[in-house]
């Protein structure tokens, strides 16, 4: 494997996750922007707590735009809160929020199997547990902070 393989594998791995992730309530049409977009800022808001969104858009590259729109998706699904920046009260601090939404259970308890399955262009479950448990192992090995679910 070379850089640009692990690049590429990146990129099969987000869309398989794309594709994992369970609708949100009201359908993706209701929303603007992707899932993967709301996850990018989502990660950036649990490793930069109370931060505003201009911070974000510029850690993240991300437009402001769709930062906002981003924090609007998470605000509603109860997975991010905002506070009045007590510096600069014309700006909004965004946090993650205490305890665990009902939307983020949901995506935690979701299997990657089926997007796994139809990733690999088989119905073998023996196959596709194979490949799940080796992307657990990556999780615990790459991301030791996170567990794998």
């Amino acid at each position: 494997m070379n850089g640009v393989d692990l690049f590429l594998l990146g990129r099969a791995l987000m869309r398989i996750g794309e594709d994992a992730l369970p609708e949100p309530p009201g359908g993706a049409a209701k929303y603007a922007g992707s899932a993967r977009m709301v996850l990018i800022v989502a990660s950036d808001i649990a490793e930069h707590p109370e931060t505003a969104v201009g911070e974000i858009a510029a850690r993240t590259g991300l437009p402001q735009s769709q930062v906002s729109t981003a924090i609007a998706r998470l605000k509603e699904a109860g997975a991010v809160i905002t506070t009045t920046d007590p510096a600069d009260r014309r700006r909004a601090l965004v946090s993650r929020a205490a305890g665990v939404s009902d939307r983020l259970a949901e995506v935690r308890a979701t299997s990657i199997e089926p997007a796994l399955a139809k990733a690999l262009g088989t119905d073998d479950p023996a196959r596709v547990a194979e490949l799940s448990r080796a992307l657990d192992q990556l999780v615990r090995d790459l991301l030791p902070n996170r567990s794998a679910s």
